[in-house]
């Protein structure tokens, strides 16, 4: 089953095309469950508006705990405020939402005739919201053929074929058993390097990350690499004592191989479950910057030669198509497995996750949905799929 098939039923009420409506197979009681449906929608409609009053009231409280969130010591996060997943995306990029489903809405209310015009305009409109050009363009193709076929002509039905098209080729891109995080439980020591510009998120990501191993009980080491950066060796001490993990450090400029070194030898004598390691963003040009990665992967594996587990691209997700770039040029130096998107809740790019799939064939691993810890998430291409385009139709 597809990942469009399986969120169907959240964002159109179908499931395996079909609209669930039982009353469909039992004509002779039609007007009996007319008068029933009547009474439903009217109570539905009483319940929507209480939820809707409750949601807004939960969403006031929600920005003051953000507000408030870097306060607070991450583990004293109080249970009530963890959400399912589901309301997790859906409040993460309720901006993304509301941008990208706004432009939609205000195009297919503008629009009288699908024709050329038609498709040049949303092609743009896609680009604009940050899918990428190459994914716009391939998307939209796709849509000319898609439109015939299955005689779209209502601004319902071409909606509904483009969030489709959009889901269906986030699906055929990649191994969605790829997004999740790899680790071996074999006694040996699982190592994250984490990679990616200044400001992108790196090392409150790790901060974030190492709470949630520390609370699933696992041993947990914490490598401050970015050795160059002011602060940086800080605030990854700071999320140690934090979140209660140890954090080795070097020197003041010292060479951030050597800070890997150690921290892999100390992972490996200690027998700890996760070493993660937080590397420089920024030296003096690029080319100094993809060496000191290289240097870092090549003083892994002499010490663990099946290492790193993974290697993690940590984008802001607020940049749009510059996280693309960003991608592209590490991927050339780096052999990533993975993407970490972050602050996509206080931006309105979250398509980049189409383009940078769509491209790239890299799988997104985590999101970053709020100042939370807890709103470091797995990600869910249902879950997103859903959070973004909920609002479309």
């Amino acid at each position: 089953m597809g990942l469009f098939d399986k969120i169907k039923k959240s964002l159109f009420g179908e499931e395996n095309g079909k609209v669930t409506d039982d009353s469909q197979n039992q004509p002779e009681k039609e007007q009996q469950e007319s008068s029933e449906e009547l009474e439903n929608k009217e109570k539905i409609t009483t319940e929507e508006k209480q939820t809707s009053e409750k949601d807004e009231s939960e969403n006031k409280n929600l920005t003051a705990l953000q507000e408030k969130s870097l306060e607070k010591e991450p583990e004293n996060e109080p249970n009530n405020e963890k959400q399912n997943d589901t309301e997790l995306y859906e409040k993460g990029l309720e901006k993304t939402n509301q941008g990208f489903g706004a432009r939609l809405n205000r195009f297919f209310a503008q629009f009288r005739t699908v024709d050329e015009d038609f498709f040049d305009d949303l092609e743009e409109l896609l680009i604009e919201s940050d899918v990428g050009y190459e994914t716009a363009e391939e998307l939209t193709d796709e849509l000319r053929d898609e439109a015939k076929l299955q005689k779209a002509k209502s601004r319902d039905d071409l909606k509904k074929v483009i969030v489709e098209k959009l889901v269906n080729l986030y699906d055929q891109s990649g191994n969605s058993e790829n997004e999740k995080l790899k680790s071996h439980d074999d006694g040996k020591p699982n190592i994250y390097l984490f990679v990616g510009v200044n400001g992108a998120g790196k090392t409150t990501t790790i901060g974030k990350l190492a709470k949630r191993f520390k609370d699933e009980g696992k041993s947990v080491l914490l490598a401050a690499a970015d050795t160059f950066r002011a602060g940086a060796v800080e605030q990854l001490l700071e999320w140690g004592e934090r979140v209660g993990v140890p954090v080795v450090t070097g020197k003041e400029q010292a060479d951030p191989a050597s800070v890997v070194y150690d921290a892999t030898d100390k992972a490996l004598k200690e027998n700890y479950d996760y070493l993660l390691v937080d590397t420089a963003g920024r030296l003096q040009n690029k080319k100094n910057l993809m060496s000191e990665l290289e240097k870092i992967e090549r003083t892994i594996k002499k010490q663990a030669p099946e290492e790193p587990t993974e290697t993690l691209l940590v984008l802001d997700g607020s940049t749009g198509q510059n996280a693309l770039l960003q991608a592209k040029d590490f991927d050339k130096t780096t052999k990533l497995t993975g993407l970490v998107l972050t602050k996509l809740d206080g931006s309105s790019k979250g398509g980049v996750v189409l383009a940078i799939r769509n491209e790239m064939k890299l799988p997104v691993k985590l999101v970053g949905l709020g100042e939370k810890a807890s709103d470091l998430a797995d990600f869910d291409a249902a879950n997103y799929a859903v959070g973004l385009f909920h609002d479309l139709i």
